[in-house]
């Protein structure tokens, strides 16, 4: 693995979203000395916080999954994950509800998703799905510690034993047809391939690869941290700076500094921060301008569909929403279609409903409710550009709150209370790429190697890190980006644990000072994450 050359003693990370917090804390396990610099008067990036008339607004991931990873970015500072946070994990995981009316509750534990599956869609499916599960297990085995937790220098490291393994598993045909040999519903099939919108393709183009994702939260299990999702970059600042590194938060990095090939000061809006080494977790195109120079690459890079995203406050809430629900459109290809080629908003859309106060009621005023509405749109680059969102915007919530009203959220409109609307222009204003919170799209040609690298060529000493770059989008992929960012400066590498060894414990209230935990829990004896440093500090 090439790492960075020369001294490394004092390393700078821009951006203090999850990404930044986890190399922050693997640099720190490894005895190096970390300041990072945040543009937003709080950690958290994608992950962050609004708070409305009482209500909490996680703006970003809305579970966790894989918690072991997260176990392993505290445990490198010598910390532990049950200390800092409380996770509930969410039984059923999500609900789906179908545009015919029918209803499956999905779960990540075997047994009771069999019962689910006989009773929704009869014996033979609950026997696909054994099988199924099986093989996203084995899949996730294969690609874990090879292609996924791992730094590439060359595609030639893709020729592995486990290279033939992946192909055997059929990891290289397509999703849906991959999933469809388990199963023959069309209804789970969707509940088992609709991820592979997360990496931006639809299930009928992405690699079969990609079920990965699915398991992740149909096998691995889901949680919910205790005061939002929030809380767990809040955490991971807490324990970065009781572990001696300095948060500097409401700072713009306006410059880096270079002798050559190595950056020798990153310049805010504030102060000048000489640095051995840096870590940039800014979206690629900002990433890029600071270091002043972008990667040759034979094709454009594809960006992954965006979201419009509508957190409501409301009076009520309705009976058939569980922590999660996906309620599917009628329409499935054309679907896909419309967000990735044609850029029409979805005519038939399937929506995210997330509804966190049914786990942790605090997060709303007592008696009231936090509803968060994702609906996958073009990006910018495919449909309506940021300037037509300003006029659409208004138009399309009303859309979408009629449709929610079609589809039993009786009474809606006039439940909410407070509300927060963000579109694809509002995704631009922060500085991410065509208009989309989820970044470069996982087609073949920009995965595994073929992604955007987290070494530039001509800078010594910068490493990239978060989902633009290797491994790719998620709350999982993007705390292993952190790793394998702070591995490329200590040369050090562990590959991720699954998580079964520290699902109990990841179960388990926190020892905190006050027996339950949530936004900058902290151990006795310490302050909290957002008291450590002056509330002004931020990225590029």
């Amino acid at each position: 693995m090439r790492t960075v050359r020369g001294r490394t003693d004092h390393v700078v990370v821009v951006g203090a979203g999850l990404a930044g917090l986890s190399a922050a804390l693997h640099l720190l396990g490894a005895g190096r000395s970390v300041t990072v610099v945040e543009r937003d008067l709080l950690p958290g990036g994608r992950a962050g916080r609004i708070e409305q008339g009482g209500y909490r607004f996680d703006t970003g991931p809305t579970v966790v999954t894989m918690p072991g990873l997260l176990a392993d970015a505290f445990a490198a500072v010598g910390d532990t994950l049950e200390e800092r946070l409380e996770l509930v994990p969410l039984h059923p995981a999500y609900r789906a509800a179908f545009a015919d009316g029918s209803v499956l509750d999905v779960h990540t534990r075997p047994e009771a998703m069999e019962a689910e599956i006989e009773r929704f869609a009869g014996a033979r499916e609950a026997v696909g799905y054994r099988r199924l599960r099986g093989w996203l297990e084995r899949l996730y085995r294969v690609q874990m510690g090879r292609f996924i937790d791992a730094n590439f220098d060359s595609p030639l490291q893709l020729l592995t034993p486990d290279l033939a393994r992946l192909a055997a598993l059929g990891g290289f045909g397509r999703l849906d047809a991959r999933v469809g040999r388990f199963l023959r519903d069309e209804r789970l099939r969707r509940v088992f391939s609709f991820q592979s919108l997360y990496a931006g393709v639809a299930p009928s183009r992405a690699l079969a690869a990609y079920a990965v994702i699915a398991y992740m939260d149909t096998v691995a299990g889901v949680h919910f941290p205790r005061g939002g999702v929030h809380a767990v970059p809040s955490a991971m600042a807490g324990a970065a700076a009781d572990a001696g590194a300095a948060l500097l938060y409401g700072r713009t990095v306006t410059r880096l500094e270079r002798t050559g090939e190595r950056i020798t000061a990153v310049v805010t809006d504030r102060e000048r921060l000489p640095c051995d080494a840096v870590v940039l977790t800014p979206d690629l195109p900002a990433t890029y301008r600071l270091l002043g120079r972008e990667p040759r690459r034979p094709l454009k890079l594809r960006h992954s569909p965006s979201a419009v995203v509508l957190h409501a406050g409301t009076d009520r809430t309705w009976p058939g929403l569980a922590h999660h629900t996906i309620s599917f459109g009628a329409a499935w290809k054309s679907t896909f279609r419309e967000l990735t080629r044609t850029g029409h908003l979805m005519t038939d859309p399937s929506l995210l409903i997330t509804r966190p106060t049914a786990t942790d009621p605090d997060l709303a005023p007592p008696g009231r409710h936090v509803h968060y509405i994702l609906a996958p749109c073009p990006n910018t680059e495919v449909g309506p550009g940021a300037a037509q969102w300003q006029d659409l915007a208004p138009r399309y919530r009303a859309g979408l709150l009629a449709e929610l009203e079609r589809r039993g959220l009786t009474g809606i409109d006039a439940a909410v209370e407070e509300e927060c609307l963000v579109t694809p222009a509002d995704w631009t204003r922060q500085g991410h790429a065509a208009g989309t919170p989820f970044s470069v799209a996982h087609t073949f040609a920009q995965t595994g190697p073929f992604r955007p690298r987290n070494l530039v060529n001509g800078t010594e000493n910068a490493v990239v890190a978060g989902c633009g770059t290797t491994p790719g989008v998620g709350v999982p992929t993007v705390l292993i980006s952190g790793k394998l960012a702070a591995a490329r400066i200590t040369g050090a590498h562990r590959a991720a644990k699954g998580p079964h060894p520290t699902a109990g414990a990841a179960h388990r209230p926190p020892a905190s000072a006050n027996g339950r935990g949530g936004t900058g829990t902290a151990r006795p004896g310490r302050a909290p994450a957002d008291t450590l440093r002056t509330p002004k500090g931020g990225t590029a």
